[in-house]
């Protein structure tokens, strides 16, 4: 440490000693010397540097909803009965043939209806008769016979004469007489409808002459 400290004594006494000359020490310039003078300041405008942004995105994933499938359930399938069995005819029990007698008959002198029917059956032989009385005073009287497929055969036989009396002249009934009800009720005027009573008229605004304005 004594060393240094005498060598840099020995550097300054020589620096002291001759001034034209420019002792260097570790490459520096003593601070008592001089300054060189400040370099001009220097830069270089930022260059912008930037990077451009990758574009990025992502695929859209397809999504869809899978359609849940609807159906009603189909109707029931009707169930049908078995048929009702179809009821088997036996042979037909015989039948008696028919046989039967019946008449009937009336008469009146007063309306002068005078007629009647008669007929009897037995088996396929069937025979009757019925009359009637006309009215020209005659009785007419059909007598009838139906035997198997013989079809119906019909005898008309009449009794008495027929007349015809003289046409006497009819008086029918008197014609109705008009029917007088209680007479039509007159209408009844009440008091006159009150006219509308107008009143004064209405008085109309009046405008006069507008006042001459000057400045």
């Amino acid at each position: 440490m004594a060393l240094k400290v005498t060598v840099l004594a020995a550097l300054v006494v020589v620096t002291l000693a001759r001034p034209d000359k420019r002792p260097f020490f570790n490459d520096q310039l003593p601070s008592s010397a001089y300054s060189l003078p400040s370099p001009a300041p220097t830069y270089n405008a930022p260059e912008p540097t930037y990077n451009a942004p990758a574009p990025t995105y992502n695929v859209p994933v397809p999504t869809y909803n899978a359609p849940v499938p609807t159906y009603n359930a189909p109707a029931p399938v009707p169930t049908y009965r078995a048929p009702a069995p179809t009821p088997t005819y036996g042979t037909p029990a015989p039948v008696a043939p028919p046989k039967y007698d019946f008449s009937w008959a009336l008469k009146d002198d007063y309306s002068r209806n005078d007629f009647g029917h008669q007929e009897s059956r037995d088996g396929y032989d069937t025979q009757g008769s019925y009359s009637v009385l006309l009215p020209d005073g005659r009785l007419q009287t059909v007598t009838y016979t139906v035997n198997g497929d013989s079809g119906y055969v019909a005898q008309v036989a009449y009794e008495g004469q027929a007349q015809y009396p003289a046409q006497q002249p009819s008086y029918g009934a008197p014609s109705p007489q008009p029917i007088y009800g209680a007479p039509t009720p007159r209408p009844i005027y009440g008091a006159p409808t009150p006219q509308p009573i107008y009143g004064a008229p209405t008085p109309q605004p009046s405008y006069g002459t507008p006042a001459p304005l000057y400045a």
